[in-house]
């Protein structure tokens, strides 16, 4: 498998992995409290992570690397918790596809920017109209998702 269907299929699991991490952790959530759902995930996974990074490299020298280089770079994990916390609480009072929808389409928003303007050293794709459209259709598509 190439490199670059490799990185579509892992994607496209994480896709389903998203819809599946929402509707569990809103559960979870119901049942202990948000905080104590997105302190969990996070300790599963930790956990998993380090097992995962010690069977692969038989080290956990990595981490000290990450850790000693940017502080910018660590925004990665900072993000996990607000995207856990925030579809913990959200799952359960609008729903999976409405909490996808409005996930997707704020990530979409900021990935354009990013792309914009060469955030965080990736490379700079401009705006265009056919982009600014299909960034508003998502937005229509996300609140359309809240009527049932």
């Amino acid at each position: 498998m190439s490199s670059t269907a490799f990185a579509a299929a892992l994607a496209f699991a994480a896709g389903l992995g998203g819809a599946v991490q929402i509707a569990v952790q809103g559960r979870l959530g119901d049942r202990v409290g948000s905080l104590e759902a997105v302190a969990t995930a996070a300790v599963v996974g930790l956990v998993l992570a380090l097992s995962i990074l010690v069977f692969a490299r038989r080290s956990l020298a990595g981490v000290g690397d990450a850790v000693t280089g940017p502080k910018w770079q660590l925004l990665g994990g900072v993000m996990s918790v607000v995207i856990v916390l925030a579809i913990t609480v959200a799952g359960p009072r609008i729903g999976v596809v409405a909490t996808t929808a409005f996930l997707i389409a704020a990530q979409f928003g900021l990935a354009a920017v990013i792309d914009r303007y060469g955030w965080f050293g990736v490379e700079q794709v401009a705006f265009s109209w056919p982009r600014v459209l299909g960034l508003g259709l998502l937005v229509v598509g996300a609140a359309l998702t809240l009527r049932r």
